[in-house]
């Protein structure tokens, strides 16, 4: 019953989720955290962390680790995994055939118009949500955050020696 709840959740995150991974968090947690209860919310964060740190899209990252956590199985991961790549499959080559004919229609143009925005707003959400009183409370995780951005958005240090360093810094300052 497990993989079948799994397969059905995570095609309506893959359905429902536009925007991208990020945009996608705020869905995905709503489902598993609160709906189903699967994962408590520090439990979703770290796995949300872990799949930020680690290669590819992060709404099929952090599909892949919930699967696994979910069932204890591999099954489960790659049930997830299918389950939220399915519907962008279908929709990418289903546009795709008729992206010529759809390209310069303005109706296409106002409704990505309408979803740009949304999307910047349900990354926004994510942002936020992973920001709760468990895992963002004190002033270290303040200047943590803060040093990620700034040396991001000034391109100081590179972003993946940004992590590195967050992790060491993490590892002395909450061993």
């Amino acid at each position: 019953m497990i993989y079948l709840e799994l397969l059905l959740t995570y095609l309506k995150i893959g359905l429902l989720g536009f925007g991208g991974g990020y945009a996608m968090l705020s869905l995905i947690e709503e489902e598993v955290v609160q709906k189903h209860q699967w994962l408590t919310m520090q439990e979703f964060t770290d796995i949300i962390a872990m799949s930020q740190m680690t290669p590819g899209p992060i709404g099929i990252n952090s599909a892949t680790y919930i699967g696994y956590t979910v069932t204890g199985s591999v099954w489960g991961s790659l049930l997830a995994t299918f389950a939220v790549m399915l519907p962008s499959f279908v929709l990418v080559v289903i546009i795709s055939l008729s992206f010529q004919k759809m390209k310069n229609n303005s109706n296409i143009e106002a409704i990505f118009s309408g979803i740009r925005p949304a999307a910047v707003g349900l990354i926004a959400a994510a942002a936020l949500m992973l920001m709760n009183e468990e895992n963002f409370i004190d002033w270290w995780s303040i200047a943590l955050f803060a040093f990620a951005l700034i040396s991001t958005l000034k391109k100081w240090i590179h972003p993946i020696l940004t992590i590195v360093i967050a992790g060491v810094l993490g590892y002395i300052l909450y061993i």
